[in-house]
């Protein structure tokens, strides 16, 4: 399923730009050389990867705790109907109960970081500026290290977010290039179709879980449960 992480970051790269596209925008780029542009643009970007990967590794440390507690092969059920779950609960729940708030004092540092390196043209700031951005609060990377969690596995939490990470490189890449180029119409019609992209990925994982025997999108249980035998967990792995 780690290809779900691709998809999930190619389609709401739309949304990345309404969220993140103020701070690519402004990324202090050295414009005068089409070498300097690529190269600063490329260090950006392994930035946002590597705090997408970070996070990932530590949902992905979750996710297998609890398929080490059993939770094996009903874990893409519950990771799919929590998914499907967050998208259909009203934003004004969300707003009600403030999940976010005890994180505000972390995402004040990570924001006067972010302004401070904005301030400054080199190759470090614009690094950071790309590490920073990563671990701002976003509802689609909830959505993907939702996605980590169900990979039962550390580096393959890390994986995913690091798919998704690339999956919104090209848009992003547009935005630092040519600036607010998405007409605001044609973008507010675009994330309207992001829920459905996020409800389909949430049914693939429910799939996946039921153990269906379906190739690649729903293994049989077998395929699903932990074995014993080295062999064999390397094949499921494969799966």
């Amino acid at each position: 399923m780690l290809w779900t992480a691709l998809i999930l970051g190619l389609a709401g790269s739309f949304h990345c730009i309404g969220m993140c596209g103020p701070i690519a925008f402004v990324l202090p780029v050295d414009k005068s050389s089409k070498f300097k542009l690529s190269f600063q643009t490329f260090l950006y970007h392994i930035g946002r990867l590597l705090s997408y990967s970070i996070i990932g590794i530590l949902f992905g440390l979750i996710g297998k705790g609890l398929y080490l507690a059993g939770f094996q092969q009903r874990l893409s059920i519950l990771v799919g109907v929590l998914m499907i779950a967050l998208i259909l609960t009203p934003v004004s729940l969300f707003n009600k109960y403030n999940f976010t708030k005890p994180l505000y004092k972390i995402i004040g540092k990570i924001k006067q970081q972010l302004g401070l390196y904005l301030t400054k043209k080199s190759n470090k700031s614009i690094f950071l500026i790309g590490f920073f951005n990563g671990f701002l609060p976003c509802g689609l990377v909830y959505m993907a290290l939702i996605g980590s969690i169900s990979t039962g596995n550390v580096l393959n939490g890390g994986l995913y977010m690091f798919l998704f990470g690339l999956g919104t490189i090209p848009l992003m890449t547009a935005a630092i290039l040519l600036g607010n180029f998405i007409n605001l119409t044609v973008r507010k019609k675009i994330q309207k179709a992001i829920p459905v992209f996020v409800v389909i990925i949430g049914i693939l994982f429910i799939l996946r879980g039921l153990g269906l025997g379906i190739p690649y999108i729903s293994p049989s249980d077998a395929k699903l449960q932990i074995s014993n035998n080295p062999a064999e967990c390397i094949t499921v792995e494969n799966e």
